[in-house]
């Protein structure tokens, strides 16, 4: 069985219920009417915008969409990359992919033009899919991108540069192409990176994809009745491994484009969702605005709401405590997982275990699970490298050998990150052998950020680490050193940063030497120490 066949069965057995709604407080009015071919129903009197498909229309989508790429001599084997924001073409257009037989390969939004055009050529793409928010960074690299490969554009005002969707898709069959994945077929291409940032192509054959579905099941036990709140982006693992647990029971499932805490209260409220994974930042944001008084939690319908679930970063004890004095019959559950072993649920705590937040659990529902150090397993208490064995490993790092025997051994995915086990048999992580700064569910990669002020002509040196922030779990702060008989400011190094995308300016700047060590490495570990980064993680789920 692959994923394909819990779509088609859900479109035989529940063809008029509703798969997906997609819900954007801020979309103007006048937008109201986009996309008629999705069958838009408007059942609630609301100010936002607001459209949903059933399932039979969900298939009907993917079915056109394939039959649109088949059209196009889109084969078995070959990848198409999606870069859209989240939206409720997002899915029927990754299962148009599958039916082909081809690979989808999701992009992450915040990608530069030079980054989109590196993973391109990286997973070696045969096709593009974009949105209208992508047109100024496709545009820039349309000359060499095209070389070869087909640039497909989803939205109003389609550039000459590109096909256009609608058109593309508008007269192609809506039945099923006769073709048949196999769970041992090759079906997806995910995106991360190590220390170095460089990202790095994860391959996934259709056997993963389904193994994360049965155990996003196991864990949470959807039912055709959950409705599951999906906020973040669907390029990422994590969010698309968790609602393939409402996929194989066939629950609506609602996408919200929009974190603010009153947007998602009140769309657990009027769409009735029983099911909502939080990021830390959009957890305090809620319990900050019941503390303020902004927010009335008497204003909303949420009775009905009974697991909330937490990935992506570290998630403080503190935030949990507080969580359940607002919500006492609240379930709670935090994952662990990479985009290496197909997102969470390697590792889950479990909504029995309450007691012991602060660990992320066990090995999940058909997981192993080891912590090793020099090649051999510690005793419970020990410190060592988290590794996981399972269904769900990734079957290499697409076109790079050496990353992938790095990573993978006799079956079992190194992580790289360092945790102990409790007496208890409950896992902790302690400490990551990688660099890589998790702030607001999002990877932040230093030596690219490094890289780039080493560009800015007063700065003779500079690191950046990871330190503790409230609200977004860590935060990256710069340590610069400034050239001799050179004067700087914090304003200087804001204003340079501006060609940096959001998410990976420094939000702290620290003017200071840069330790490194006799072989010319920096010393990151006396940084941490010296700056506040040096902290026990609570619970991450890595993507």
């Amino acid at each position: 069985m692959t994923i394909i066949d819990a779509l088609e069965l859900n479109a035989i057995k529940y063809p008029d219920d509703v798969a997906l709604v997609e819900i954007n407080p801020e979309q103007p009015e006048t937008r109201r009417h986009t996309w008629r071919e999705f069958d838009l129903v408007e059942t609630l009197p609301s100010p936002y915008y607001r459209r949903e498909i059933t399932w039979s229309v969900f298939n009907e989508k993917a079915n056109r969409f394939a039959n649109a790429l088949l059209s196009r001599g889109i084969k078995k084997g070959d990848k198409v990359a999606i870069l859209v924001m989240n939206c409720l073409e997002w899915l029927p257009i990754y299962f148009g992919i599958l039916k082909t037989g081809a690979m989808a390969v999701p992009l992450n939004f915040r990608y530069t033009s030079d980054e989109i055009e590196y993973c391109l050529n990286l997973a070696e793409a045969d096709v593009l899919i974009f949105g209208p928010e992508f047109i100024g960074r496709i545009e820039e690299i349309a000359d060499t991108i095209m070389v070869n490969r087909l640039l497909i554009f989803m939205g109003d005002g389609c550039p000459a540069f590109a096909e256009d969707y609608r058109a593309l898709t508008a007269d192609c069959p809506s039945k099923s192409p006769d073709i048949v994945p196999m769970e041992d077929d090759y079906a997806a291409i995910y995106f991360s990176s190590g220390t170095t940032g460089f990202p790095k192509a994860i391959l996934h054959k259709h056997k993963a994809l389904i193994n994360a579905a049965v155990v996003e099941q196991n864990h949470h036990g959807q039912t055709k009745d959950d409705v599951f709140l999906c906020i973040p982006p669907l390029y990422h693992t994590g969010a698309k491994m968790h609602w393939f647990g409402s996929l194989l029971v066939g629950g609506k499932s609602v996408i919200l484009k929009g974190t603010a805490p009153e947007f998602i209260l009140d769309a657990v409220s009027k769409e009735k969702c029983t099911i909502v994974w939080l990021l830390v930042p959009w957890a305090r944001d809620i319990l900050n605005g019941f503390d303020s008084g902004l927010l009335d939690i008497s204003d909303y319908e949420l009775s009905q709401w009974r697991l909330m679930h937490i990935g992506a970063q570290p998630v403080p004890q503190s935030l949990i405590k507080r969580w359940k004095e607002y919500f006492p019959d609240h379930q709670y559950d935090t994952n662990y997982g990479l985009s290496e072993s197909t997102g969470p649920g390697a590792v889950h705590l479990g909504v029995e275990n309450i007691d012991k937040v602060g660990a992320i659990g066990i090995p999940g529902y058909g997981w192993e699970v080891k912590i090793e150090d020099n090649g051999k397993e510690v005793p419970q208490g020990e410190v060592g490298e988290l590794c996981l064995k399972g269904a769900g490993v990734m079957v290499c790092y697409y076109n790079d050998p050496e990353a992938t025997a790095n990573t993978l051994k006799d079956g079992w995915l190194y992580t790289g990150d360092m945790a102990m086990q409790d007496e208890d048999g409950f896992i902790y992580l302690v400490d990551r052998k990688k660099d890589v700064i998790i702030s607001g569910g999002e990877n932040i990669y230093p030596v690219q950020v490094e890289d780039f002020l080493s560009a800015f002509n007063k700065i003779k040196d500079v690191a950046v680490i990871g330190v503790p922030d409230e609200r977004l779990g860590e935060i990256a702060a710069a340590v610069i050193s400034i050239k001799d008989g050179m004067t700087c400011t914090e304003e200087e190094i804001e204003k340079f940063c501006k060609d940096l995308p959001r998410y990976k300016r420094p939000r702290k700047i620290i003017f200071a030497d840069v330790p490194r060590n006799p072989t010319g490495k920096i010393e990151k570990p006396l940084l941490r120490k010296l700056y506040g980064g040096d902290h026990i993680v609570d619970s991450q789920y890595k993507s």
